[in-house]
């Protein structure tokens, strides 16, 4: 199974025009077996552990051409520094973030749909996709910076 996943992430990398090196096969596949979305660095930190010798820029790079490529989605958190990498699936996601601990709930539902719809036919757009991520804090959290809003 693990063979057909590689092979599955090189044909990925193929149609989109990139070169199946082991380094975008790995981190495809790092990507790819992540429930949550990940940093350069924790990608970088996941290499590592795996024994595969990889520079930090690399990871960037790569990152980057994945992204480039709509083989990977970006998630920028306000407050954060870092973006954060996820592979994308033919599913989209949405995402609660908190804004106290930078914490990250996948939604399980899509509520924009019927929106996109109407919004199609009210425009004439062809819709090809969106984006939604919802700021808050999280029940930990919550105490500790609600004077902050």
């Amino acid at each position: 199974m693990v063979i057909t996943k590689k092979i599955d992430l090189s044909n990925d990398l193929a149609r989109s025009g990139l070169k199946a090196t082991k380094h975008r096969t790995e981190i495809l596949d790092i990507l790819e077996m992540s429930d949550q979305p990940l940093s350069a660095e924790q990608v970088f930190l996941e290499l590592k552990k795996r024994k595969i010798p990889v520079n930090l820029s690399t990871v960037y790079r790569v990152l980057e051409a994945l992204s480039d490529k709509n083989l990977a989605v970006k998630l920028n958190i306000p407050g954060d520094s870092r973006t954060l990498y996820e592979y994308k699936r033919m599913v989209h996601k949405h995402y609660l973030i908190c804004l106290g601990c930078n914490k990250i709930l996948a939604i399980n539902r899509c509520p924009l749909g019927n929106y996109e719809e109407s919004l199609a036919k009210e425009t004439n757009y062809t819709i090809s996709g969106h984006k939604l991520d919802i700021y808050g804090y999280c029940p930990e959290c919550r105490e500790k910076y609600a004077h902050k809003e």
